[in-house]
């Protein structure tokens, strides 16, 4: 999401990132599996993996689910038990929104 990595970009080999990470390779060839059933990374047989074309929108869009299925909820739950009301929410989100755009 930073841009780190670009998209089509090679990254490091399984290897690589295992002894760059301190890691072991099978560990290393788990998440890189995992990358690649996300669209996030693909593999060029014998040159090695590479950065999708849209894993930042991938990237992104899995996040969002995330934060809506996992991070809301205790928000909501928090604000509940605060009592802090969802129009306060707003007012505090639209303060840092003005300020974030000032800075």
């Amino acid at each position: 999401m930073d841009g780190t990595y670009l998209p089509d970009q090679r990254i490091p080999s399984v290897r690589e990132l295992g002894v760059e990470v301190e890691v072991n390779p099978n560990t290393v060839m788990r998440s890189y599996e995992r990358l690649q059933q996300m669209d996030i990374i693909y593999n060029k047989r014998g040159v090695g993996y590479f950065i999708s074309p849209t894993a930042k929108d991938e990237i992104h869009k899995q996040r969002h689910a995330a934060f809506i299925r996992e991070e809301l909820p205790t928000l909501f739950k928090e604000m509940d038990l605060l009592g802090i009301s969802i129009e306060l929410l707003n007012r505090a989100y639209a303060e840092y929104s003005s300020k974030k755009q000032s800075d």
